[in-house]
């Protein structure tokens, strides 16, 4: 964590964004030239951190005395010193105290300066960048819990250490791994529900899953997770995964698995992941069913899609064909992104369509390791610390290898996607954004909407996700969740610390903040109470639709990176449909 950020969603946002590290240069400098220019305030903040100095350097006197005087700066929850040496030692408190008095007075030159707050917040990030590597907690011979271990282990640590630190040289790009994947295996322990690939085309595979009920309700599910990472963060480990949860309390769930975009899909736009993605899976799944509607769930940017889609059907006055919709974790407005929109401003999209455009796609690999720098405390020295310092192994955990099964972005689809939402922010004004020749009017959405943010999220801040809310035209339950990004979606009941926040409808032309205030806050998983409102609108009971059966089993081909010819086997005659 990052203050109450996880870890796992950083490069998750890299992958949505494209972070530009060129643009921290430029900060930092456009930061040196506004403070050298004011010399009085540039002479103010060095004479504070000179008396805080001497404090320190007090503070050193009096403990070499055997006094115990408070830390000049508070290192309480730094977990980088959570280890009693650090403040029961004085020469070590010492270094923490002088430490933390140059990171705080580095992070004031920087709030000082009269530069815009996009460029701020660039140099807030390379600041902490900086500040983060020149921790005392990353010297292995000053940090007591390296030097403990070596002790305890007869030197058996730094060896291993130094074996882990050959190995993510030569097989890791040089940075400490974050997980053990070993211990997981897609179809095994990960994206296991059953089910099997009933529809693929160039861009899509179309989950179904065995229903595991004796009857179902009315209108199936489709699910649309977000295409910048693989499906299954929506179906995770056994007892962790959403769409095991659905299915077992009666819905017919079905999921879109994205392909893996390579150079041959670099001129796939919005329009291509519209047409052959959300509308080709919505038409699929009513070919199979025969379901008068169909509801659907959406993750991140599926959920923008999802929006998309609805306002599409409504101004093709078939918004009939669905009937209610789950939003979870998703940006509608994007005036206020969170820390991704310090990355997505021309210049920084300018340079990252270029080296899009070399190759056909955007690598989430290539960009990995620098937008890690700018989380390095938990993202890259907690490694460097624990893994090459002390000999461990990272721990085996479902949510950090979905993480680092990430995908590519193809160039022309991810360049529209910036300039449209992040840039130009278009989808909130009526008909600025055309999808597949149809003007898009949010305003036109009647349908039933059950909306989550995450009181922990940096990539959908949840003040954010609530003002969807706002730009629809029909009613909309809105659930705040006290997990993050990625853990919201996998938020399984039983976790004692799990709460959500609750109104039954958000009112026309209420705020964030009023809606907070009037909520009611519940101890336990948001899948209880999405449950219940996903049971209300999903029509009668009947037995289960047949599958046609014929198809692969889940988790299909594409989530492994694999390539196949289309598929269809919703052609085939529903007489002879069995369900498996």
């Amino acid at each position: 964590m990052v203050g109450a950020v996880p870890i796992e969603e950083f490069s998750y946002g890299l992958d949505l964004s494209g972070a530009d590290p060129a643009s921290l240069n430029d900060a930092l400098r456009a930061v040196t030239l506004d403070v050298m220019s004011d010399p009085l305030r540039m002479g103010t903040i060095m004479s504070g951190m000179m008396i805080a100095q001497q404090g320190v350097a007090m503070n050193a006197l009096r403990r070499m005395q055997g006094e115990n005087p408070p830390p000049a700066v508070d290192v309480q929850g730094d977990k980088r010193f959570s280890d009693p040496a650090w403040t029961s030692n004085p020469f070590l408190i010492s270094m923490v105290e002088e430490y933390l008095v140059r990171r705080q007075y580095a992070q004031q030159v920087v709030e000082s300066t009269r530069l815009p707050e996009g460029t701020k917040r660039k140099a807030r990030f390379a600041m902490n960048m900086m500040m983060d590597a020149l921790a005392p907690s990353n010297v292995p011979w000053l940090n007591p819990g390296v030097i403990k271990q070596a002790i305890d282990t007869g030197g058996t640590s730094l060896v291993e250490g130094m074996l882990e630190f050959i190995d993510d040289v030569e097989n890791n790009g040089g940075y400490p791994k974050q997980v053990d994947s070993s211990a997981f295996a897609l179809g095994e322990n990960l994206a296991a529900t059953p089910g099997e690939v009933v529809f693929r085309n160039e861009l899509i595979e179309l989950i179904a899953y065995y229903p595991q009920t004796e009857t179902v309700y009315e209108r199936p599910i489709l699910m649309n997770p977000p295409w910048i990472n693989k499906y299954y963060i929506m179906d995770l480990a056994p007892g962790r995964s959403f769409v095991e949860w659905a299915v077992s309390r009666g819905h017919q769930v079905f999921m879109i698995s994205y392909r893996n975009p390579d150079a041959t899909m670099r001129d796939f736009t919005m329009d291509t992941y519209f047409e052959e993605g959300v509308l080709a899976a919505l038409a699929a799944v009513e070919r199979i069913t025969g379901a008068p509607q169909v509801n659907l769930a959406a993750l991140c940017v599926g959920g923008t899609m999802t929006l998309l889609l609805l306002a599409y059907l409504a101004a093709k006055g078939e918004a009939h064909r669905i009937g209610a919709v789950t939003l979870t974790n998703t940006i509608l407005d994007f005036a206020e992104p969170g820390d991704l929109g310090v990355f997505t401003d021309e210049a920084s999209i300018s340079r990252l369509e270029k080296s899009m455009n070399e190759r056909g796609y955007l690598e989430s690999s290539e960009m990995a390791g620098t937008f890690n720098w700018m989380r390095a405390n938990d993202l890259i020295w907690s490694y460097v610390v624990s893994n090459w310092y002390m000999g461990k192994k990272p721990p085996a955990f479902d949510i950090l290898t979905w993480n680092g099964d990430a995908t590519r972005m193809p160039a022309a689809m991810h360049s529209q996607y910036l300039r449209a939402c992040y840039l130009h922010n278009l989808l909130v004004v009526p008909n600025a954004f055309v999808l597949n020749d149809v003007p898009i009017d949010m305003g036109k959405i009647e349908t039933p909407l059950y909306v989550l943010g995450a009181e922990n999220d940096h990539i959908a801040p949840w003040r954010t996700s609530f003002m969807t809310s706002q730009y629809v035209g029909g009613p909309v339950k809105y659930t705040r969740t006290n997990s993050g990004h990625v853990a919201g979606i996998c938020n399984p009941p039983g976790n004692p610390k799990s709460c959500f926040w609750t109104v039954d409808a958000v009112d026309a032309g209420e705020t964030p903040d009023a809606w907070l205030a009037r909520a009611a806050k519940h101890q336990g998983s948001w899948w209880e109470d999405w449950s219940a409102w996903a049971d209300a609108h999903g029509g009668a009971q009947r037995t289960p639709y047949p599958l046609p059966g014929g198809g692969e089993p889940a988790p299909g081909r594409y989530v492994r990176n694999e390539t196949a010819e289309p598929f269809d086997s919703t052609a085939q005659n529903h007489d002879e449909a069995t369900i498996a």
